[in-house]
């Protein structure tokens, strides 16, 4: 892991893992539980995520 993707991780993981939280409460789930598990799946995703688009920038 170089600095750019630890860098971008910082960015996105609380960006997903924030979309992830909206996108439950939107659908009505108002329960801790649900809660955290929508935020941990949004920073799971951002692990993929942080990587492709630091190798994309890298590659520029």
């Amino acid at each position: 892991m170089n600095r750019l993707t630890m860098l971008m991780f910082t960015i996105i993981a609380p960006t997903l893992a924030g979309m992830g939280v909206i996108i439950s409460l939107v659908m009505g789930h108002y329960n801790v539980t649900t809660i955290l598990i929508s935020a941990a799946c949004g920073f799971v995703v951002a692990l993929p995520v942080t990587y492709f688009v630091s190798r994309k920038i890298s590659d520029l």
